[in-house]
């Protein structure tokens, strides 16, 4: 299946003349298709790359939330098994790295086909709790002051435009609902070849933590720190696809396909 520009499940960012393998990537809390756009420059020019387009986000905005993590995954996972004639991998940052996690997980004990590479980013391991005591159900001025000390989230301009902050707000709540509720899936791991990302200066988590998630694979697990705070991925865009680029050449993608 080649998924259209029109899919409302997978958006395709940029154009791909002969694709031969695809890159699906998972949004960060309160996010979507933005830090990803540019993506499809800076890959080699057989890679298709789609963003998730969870419920509730961006084109979807008129469906209901999701506020588990397993229910992003069973409402994404249809259209990339739809979609997985081609090689392809998986590339999640901060919630998008659980969603990924699991989603490949699910994808290698269906037994469909399964991503050559799992790439997570900014996310502890899966199977450490939420240090911290939930924020989703507080007041909104608490609310947005506890994403700012984590994260360094939402930005003092968009706190001050109230239409703007009226319509990211639920969002942003439903997916820190998600994040911090989140139980692994009893015996949740992956077999595929993984890489962790993580920023210099990201204390959510700490760069010490993200070895562990050798933890959740049968593989070894390769961390690599980039400059940055939690959205170094932000910054780092052309170092982040190049070494994308180079980890996912070394697991034999590039090959010829008739």
């Amino acid at each position: 299946m080649i998924p259209s520009m029109q899919d409302p499940l997978l958006l395709r960012l940029g154009t791909c003349r002969l694709p031969r393998r695809r890159l699906f990537c998972m949004p960060y809390a309160g996010g979507g298709a933005a830090p990803y756009r540019q993506w499809h420059r800076s890959l080699p020019d057989d890679v298709e790359v789609f963003v998730a387009q969870l419920p509730g986000h961006e084109g979807r905005f008129r469906e209901p939330l999701l506020t588990s993590i397993h229910a992003m995954v069973d409402a994404v996972r249809p259209a990339v098994e739809a979609a997985s004639d081609l090689p392809f991998a998986l590339f999640g940052h901060s919630m998008g790295a659980l969603i990924a996690f699991e989603l490949a997980s699910a994808l290698e004990h269906r037994g469909v086909r399964s991503p050559e590479r799992l790439f997570v980013s900014a996310r502890r391991p899966p199977d450490v709790p939420e240090p911290d005591a939930p924020v989703h159900g507080l007041p909104e001025a608490q609310f947005l002051d506890a994403l700012q000390r984590r994260y360094g989230a939402i930005p003092e301009a968009i706190r001050q435009e109230r239409e703007l902050l009226d319509l990211l707000l639920p969002v942003v709540r439903a997916d820190i609902e998600a994040v911090e509720t989140y139980v692994p899936s009893a015996g949740a791991r992956v077999r595929c070849p993984m890489d962790v990302y993580g920023g210099t200066e990201d204390r959510h988590p700490h760069p010490a933590q993200l070895q562990g998630w050798e933890r959740v694979s049968d593989q070894s697990v390769r961390v690599r720190v980039f400059a940055g705070d939690h959205f170094f991925i932000n910054q780092q865009r052309d170092a982040i696809t190049a070494d994308l680029a180079a980890r996912w050449a070394a697991t034999g993608a590039c090959v010829e396909h008739t």
